[in-house]
């Protein structure tokens, strides 16, 4: 019997040698400190970019694109990703290496067409119905089997939600439960539930329970203010490569 890995579909990050870049180490007026944000020299080079960066800014960029050149190990890419850097974190940056472009499986037009895709990001805003507060209250409620046997099947879900105003409790479908457990949302976790589609996303732990020496929190977040069933503005950074895995993923 012939046993063959898988192989991922997740793209691998490179640990880079510039992950000590955190900005432009500019002043206030514009000028370059001599080390500052992981840099040291090219002054001229990071103040050019500093101006790079005001008019992205001030949107008046669009269309053109900035090339760098230098010899090998002038910071070219440090420059590059120190742009993104200060231009916030939710700007894609994406490094590439000549052997991810001169693939014998991959042909490079579609190598460079999918980094291309990965480094074009979009801010979607939409306006949704949602329940959103700390969860209180998390309690599966079973029956009995209709289709006859020994086990139980899951009937709903009781929900406790809190905010700021108050406390509302819901009865969900046992379908939304269970992208409640992929969520690993437990009780004191921050979650809003889409009264449409039932999506459920947990935002954070709430910080009622930051003395709490909790090593799986990611964040600690406010309580939720205003009534627990409101309608909110969500906004979602993403990539056109994300919307095309979104895209190609069987329904």
């Amino acid at each position: 019997m012939r046993i063959s890995e898988v192989k991922s579909t997740t793209r691998e990050q490179r640990i880079a040698p510039h992950t000590h870049i955190k900005g432009l180490g500019l002043r206030d007026d514009g000028r370059a400190h001599a080390q500052a944000d992981g840099f040291v020299g090219q002054e001229s080079a990071r103040e050019a970019c500093g101006i790079l960066v005001d008019l992205i800014k001030s949107k008046k960029m669009a269309g053109r694109a900035l090339l760098l050149a230098g010899a090998p190990g002038t910071g070219k890419t440090a420059i590059a990703l120190a742009i993104s850097q200060e231009l916030g974190p939710k700007v894609p940056f994406c490094p590439m290496v000549g052997s991810e472009v001169y693939s014998t499986e991959v042909k490079k037009t579609e190598v460079l067409m999918e980094n291309f895709r990965r480094a074009i990001g979009l801010r979607i805003k939409e306006t949704k119905e949602v329940y959103e507060g700390e969860v209180t209250e998390l309690t599966p409620e079973e029956i009995e089997n209709p289709l006859g046997g020994y086990g139980k099947t899951l009937a709903h879900v009781i929900i406790g939600l809190k905010t700021v105003k108050g406390t509302k409790q819901l009865k969900l479908d046992p379908s939304i439960f269970e992208s409640i457990q992929k969520e690993r949302v437990t009780v004191g976790d921050v979650i809003y539930i889409e009264a449409n589609t039932g999506a459920v996303k947990r935002v954070g732990r709430s910080d009622a329970y930051a003395t709490e020496f909790d090593l799986e929190a990611e964040e600690y977040v406010p309580l939720p203010k205003g009534e627990v069933h409101k309608k909110k503005e969500v906004v979602q950074d993403v990539s056109l490569h994300d919307l095309d895995v979104a895209n190609a993923r069987p329904q």
